[in-house]
């Protein structure tokens, strides 16, 4: 009787498991995996030559700096943030912003903003040719406090001469806020004042808001919370994100922002950069790191990862050391080598360091900036813009 019903049956094929598998790549080679909720694209801005070199130790030469920037320019990066018009005395590696944004070699569709704290910083910046600045406002009183020596909503009436005086010339605005994750002085901040200085800075005309995890401390969970508390503030289309990798939680973090639809990502070639409020801080999260991770998920970004690569060996050679990018480490490099150009870099970082006569003019006598970047009262001192 058993015989005769399983025999109106067709015969049962097993397939072992290594097939199954085997026959599952097979279905899904050449095809693109995409899993959550992603941005399909993700403008990447470069801040290595500013926020990056600003928070090195060793000074580069003007002609290094426009020579880094014309590479970047040819990698497809749209926007690269080239160097801040704030006081030579205080910030020496800034002092020839003049000659950088002067003497570059500019790519039609690559925007290159400037920072421009005050209104004698913005007067320079249009003086050399500038097409967009940015502001920062802390959204740590005690940071802001002891850094440009005022309030948060001391500083914010500071950026709104600036962003009126910007914009009636036809200047773009870029905001950024830093300390959004954690102060240095004050441990956690409270996300009403990033909620508050986030407004603020919209409302003054900035196109887009730059979220600073200034000294590393954030996690995903952290971004998560940040983020949901800002929906009510601001669209995320007006949103980017800038870690630092203090803790090794940067890609962690953007990737927890891309899965809530943030489409814009701040990062530093090679990792330039660092913390002088935490030992071993790793600085900005590397471009070569986030580029590779963004290949991975199948989201667009116009930018040559191998190209930007090679100019992260060219840069940390100039400055003596191995690229912080993990990627680039991974992948190598086809020319540069540690040590290159750097029998060069000593003689010219004499004249790198003295201003010019025009930035003395423009800077004398600030007196509110006197405490601008620096903290007598904290071990990390010269502590310049950091977001």
């Amino acid at each position: 009787m058993l015989r005769t019903i399983l025999s109106r049956f067709p015969p049962l094929k097993v397939v072992s498991p290594s097939r199954q598998i085997s026959r599952g790549f097979a279905s899904l080679q050449g095809k693109p995996i995409k899993w959550g909720t992603f941005p399909s694209a993700v403008r990447i801005v470069e801040v290595g030559p500013r926020d990056g070199l600003q928070n090195e130790k060793q000074l580069i030469p003007a002609k290094d700096k426009i020579e880094l920037i014309n590479r970047l320019s040819t990698t497809g990066l749209q926007t690269i943030e080239v160097t801040s018009f704030v006081s030579p005395k205080w910030v020496p590696q800034m002092a020839d912003n003049y000659a950088v944004l002067h003497g570059l070699t500019k790519v039609p569709g690559v925007s290159y903003p400037v920072l421009t704290p005050n209104m004698q910083g913005l007067k320079a910046a249009i003086a050399a040719g500038a097409q967009e600045v940015a502001v920062f406002a802390s959204a740590s009183e005690s940071f802001a406090k002891k850094n440009i020596n005022t309030s948060i909503d001391e500083s914010l009436a500071r950026y709104k001469e600036v962003c009126e005086t910007a914009l009636s010339q036809g200047i773009k605005v870029r905001g950024y806020v830093s300390c959004v994750l954690g102060c240095p002085y004050e441990g956690d901040v409270p996300l009403a004042n990033v909620a508050h200085v986030t407004s603020r800075l919209q409302d003054m005309g900035c196109y887009e808001i730059s979220l600073g995890d200034t000294i590393g401390v954030g996690t995903p969970g952290s971004t998560f919370t940040l983020l949901s508390a800002l929906k009510d503030v601001i669209t995320v289309d007006k949103l980017a994100v800038h870690f630092h990798d203090t803790y090794g939680q940067a890609l962690a973090n953007i990737l927890t922002a891309l899965q809530m639809g943030v489409a814009v990502i701040d990062s530093s070639v090679s990792g330039l950069g660092g913390c002088p409020y935490a030992v071993g801080a790793t600085g900005n999260v590397a471009t070569e790191d986030v580029l590779y991770m963004l290949k991975d998920l199948n989201i667009q970004t116009g930018v040559d990862l191998d190209k930007v690569k090679e100019i992260g060996f060219w840069i940390s050679a100039l400055l003596g050391r191995k690229p912080v990018s993990r990627v680039a480490n991974a992948l190598g490099t086809k020319s540069c080598h540690i040590g290159e150009h750097t029998s060069t870099l000593a003689d010219q970082t004499q004249t790198s360091t003295s201003p010019s006569s025009t930035s003395k003019d423009i800077y004398e006598g600030e007196e509110s900036d006197k405490k601008l970047f620096t903290s007598s009262d904290h071990p990390y001192q010269g502590f310049s813009l950091m977001r």
